[in-house]
């Protein structure tokens, strides 16, 4: 048994070193066979396949393409906010500068009319006082006119010894304190 199977190697061993290169080439009709599946298939791919799957990367390059459009679009349209709002804010402050402002010239308005009434009241009632005095020094001195001629007489009386006429008296007094005033003025 030893000897049939060792021969069997033998000869397989023989028949593979005259045609190794057999082993590697397919058979003709193998050949033939697979050419025609393979072009059967490259058929199928070209005409079905292909246009498809061409089809869906088409779609999918468009797809990608509009959605950076709209990425672009949507970039510009925050930069346009960015800028509106930059706008917006320095407008914001311009208009809170302005008020600021106007309400300074307008504390400035009141604070000068307020300062210019206290002051012409001031000046009014400084009039009305010196009008005040000046009526009180009148009347002072008028009452002190009568008391010194109302003394006057009463010394003049005691010094002659005996009545004079009142009226004619009065009337010296009267010229002397207006001399003595005038005497003061210049």
């Amino acid at each position: 048994m030893w000897s049939v199977a060792t021969q069997g190697l033998i000869l397989a061993a023989e028949e593979s070193e005259s045609s190794g290169i057999d082993l590697l080439l397919p058979e003709t009709s193998e050949l033939i066979a697979g050419v025609i599946a393979f072009g059967i298939i490259f058929f199928f791919v070209w005409k079905w396949v292909l246009p498809t799957l061409n089809k869906t990367l088409e779609n999918r390059r468009q797809a990608i393409v509009g959605e950076m459009a709209a990425a672009e679009g949507a970039k510009r349209e925050a930069e346009t906010l960015l800028e509106d709002y930059r706008a917006q804010l320095s407008g914001a402050r311009d208009e809170a500068n302005r008020i600021v402002d106007e309400a300074r010239q307008t504390a400035e308005g009141l604070r000068t009319d307020i300062v210019a009434k206290a002051e012409e009241e001031a000046t009014a009632l400084k009039q009305r006082a010196q009008a005040d005095i000046a009526g009180e020094r009148e009347r002072a001195a008028a009452a002190l006119k009568g008391e010194v001629a109302a003394l006057s007489m009463d010394v003049a009386e005691r010094v002659v010894g005996h009545s004079l006429d009142r009226d004619a008296q009065r009337g010296l007094v009267d010229r002397f304190i207006e001399d003595l005033g005038g005497m003061r003025t210049k």
